[in-house]
């Protein structure tokens, strides 16, 4: 069905008669009256009763109601998630993981507009499971996250290789002591910190984004699982110190996309996405 059809149906019901959905719509009264004469004709009822007092909705005009403004919502947010602006050639999206936009995604952004300012990106912030749904479905062109699903028609491929060290705003706090926080970084993580601790009872104060644990350890003191490239300043800086009692975990991270990634939109997005992590790879190397 042509949703030009639904939304034109839409408007008569909010203006009241033809003509004023025709002025609403900047079309003639007579192509509303068309429009509507062929979704009549598609649905094979009577839509609308005209009288001196404008015009009404028939018993099936009040059922069609709610479907036509379900279609028009659909389409728009179609259009919004996967159309192309106007303008723009093309559209890209590319979700992750709060964590992995922190000093790295979030850098890619203006490489990828430097190189190809016709292209509209889209940035999301998901978990795993939205992520690779998002991807299945054709909504997300790019996933990048710590523990992907391998799914038909996508290519998984390793990025970097984080390593959580244990930091604390205290040298005086014990390693997984009471002012602990701990930070949800996937099933993996979980695993090595349980194998790594097997003691550990739970901690106080946990998290599932990474950000939330860091700014509560500066803000009020505390210690928890980072990025060693998320933390690298307040280290050199002296408001955090790491232990070496404890251990470090390294955490790989993945990129996710099609099998066939445009070269023009995709693929240009996954070299840039590559090159800037090499980047700064080598500059937490030599720091």
């Amino acid at each position: 069905m042509d949703t030009e059809l639904a939304r034109t149906f839409l408007t008569v019901i909010a203006a009241g008669n033809f003509s004023s959905a025709a002025s609403r719509l900047f079309v003639t009264q007579s192509t509303v009256s068309a429009r509507i004469a062929a979704l009549e004709e598609q649905l094979g009822c009577i839509l609308f009763v005209r009288n001196k007092a404008g015009t009404a909705l028939t018993p099936a005009g009040q059922r069609f109601q709610s479907y036509a403004a379900t279609l028009v919502r659909t389409v728009e947010r179609a259009r919004h998630e996967i159309g192309v602006a106007k303008g723009f050639r093309a559209s890209l999206t590319i979700g992750g993981r709060f964590g992995l936009w922190e000093e790295l995604l979030f850098v890619c952004l203006p490489r990828i507009r430097h190189a190809a300012p016709d292209i509209a990106v889209h940035a999301e912030i998901a978990f795993e499971d939205e992520l690779i749904q998002g991807l299945v479905e054709g909504r997300t062109h790019i996933g990048v996250m710590y523990t992907p699903q391998n799914r038909p028609g996508l290519m998984v491929e390793a990025l970097l290789e984080e390593q959580l060290v244990y930091v604390s705003s205290s040298n005086a706090e014990p390693p997984l002591g009471e002012n602990y926080v701990y930070i949800d970084w996937g099933p993996e993580f979980a695993s090595k910190h349980s194998a790594a601790f097997p003691d550990f009872l739970g901690p106080g104060l946990s998290a599932n984004i990474g950000w939330l644990g860091l700014n509560h350890i500066l803000a009020y003191g505390g210690a928890g699982y980072f990025p060693l490239r998320l933390v690298r300043c307040q280290l050199a800086a002296g408001l955090l110190h790491r232990h070496p009692q404890a251990p470090d975990f390294l955490l790989p991270a993945y990129l996710v996309y099609p099998l066939d990634p445009q070269p023009g939109t995709v693929g240009l997005a996954l070299r840039i996405l590559r090159e800037t992590t090499a980047e700064i790879l080598l500059g937490a190397a030599g720091a």
